[in-house]
């Protein structure tokens, strides 16, 4: 058998089934968001266009949904790479007595499924007997009770601090592996030259933790952009907290199939241009 060829016979069969059920619905699911595919009607025609129009009407949910999908991406980037670094660095060079302990208990939410972290928040955040509400009634801070999960003005930073407090500890683990492979040579060299703390993380920990970031803040993107678990499962997307993919799920089950195909076309396309533009931009902030 040739040797060279070995590789691409033994991965054959996992690209053939990559074709199949991932390659080909995708190129079939592209061609349907330019037509009327509905549950409606045995007939699917070409409309080219429409469907699209639909999902930008500027006046549509759909926009609204995407302006709120776009919010959440960069308040849970911003939230979570922020934390996350402040907390590696403390389990790194701060805390040294039960630093593995506090590592796995900050990391513990990520392991958790979203539906179980969905429902326990849920019962805590209920405004009627949830803990939290009872818990600030008891201590006599009762005014600080908000309707957290149906308060169209603050529903929205509910699902985001919740997300943020289940996804942070994944962060930190990635940032911490990447601290841990800068030289401490670096720091010893930078301490005996003068150099502050601020100094330091600016010079050395920044510059040499880009490529990590580079990683964390696609993950982050992605993860946003996509996000549908956990703002289903605490508003269904109601409240102010609909997003792209809670909409493609509604369009569904209304039975518009071209137009919920079109949306998550149009932002499958959006995240792939993100994706590529964050990691341009990381590298050569890198580079500099």
């Amino acid at each position: 058998m040739n040797k060279k060829a070995y590789p691409t016979r033994f991965a054959g069969g996992a690209l053939l089934l990559f074709g199949i059920f991932v390659l080909l619905p995708s190129v079939l699911g592209l061609g349907l968001a330019f037509t009327d595919w509905n549950a409606y009607s045995n007939d699917i025609n070409w409309v080219g266009l429409d469907n699209f129009a639909t999902v930008l009407d500027p006046n549509g949910d759909y926009v609204s949904a995407i302006q709120h999908t776009i919010l959440f991406t960069i308040a849970t980037t911003i939230l979570k790479t922020g934390i996350a670094l402040g907390l590696a660095i403390l389990l790194t060079d701060g805390v040294k007595r039960l630093a593995y302990l506090f590592r796995a208990l900050i990391y513990l939410p990520a392991v958790l499924p979203i539906l179980v972290v969905g429902i326990v928040f849920k019962s805590i955040l209920d405004p009627q007997s949830g803990l939290l509400n009872s818990t600030l009634q008891l201590i006599g801070l009762g005014g600080l009770a908000q309707q957290w999960l149906t308060d169209v003005g603050l529903t929205f930073w509910t699902v985001v601090g919740v997300d943020t407090w289940r996804g942070v500890g994944y962060i930190m683990v990635i940032l911490i592996a990447g601290l841990l492979a800068i030289p401490r040579e670096y720091y010893e060299a930078a301490s005996i030259d003068g150099a502050g703390r601020l100094q330091t993380f600016r010079y050395i920990t920044v510059p040499l933790l880009m490529p990590v970031l580079a990683v964390t803040t696609v993950l982050n993107v992605l993860y946003g952009l996509r996000v549908f678990d956990m703002v289903f499962v605490l508003t269904n997307g109601q409240y102010g907290t609909s997003t792209v993919y809670t909409m493609v799920f509604d369009s569904f089950t209304r039975g518009l199939y071209g137009v919920a195909t079109a949306l998550s076309t149009l932002f499958f396309g959006v995240m792939v241009l993100l994706g590529f533009v964050v990691i341009r931009v990381m590298q050569r902030g890198e580079g500099n």
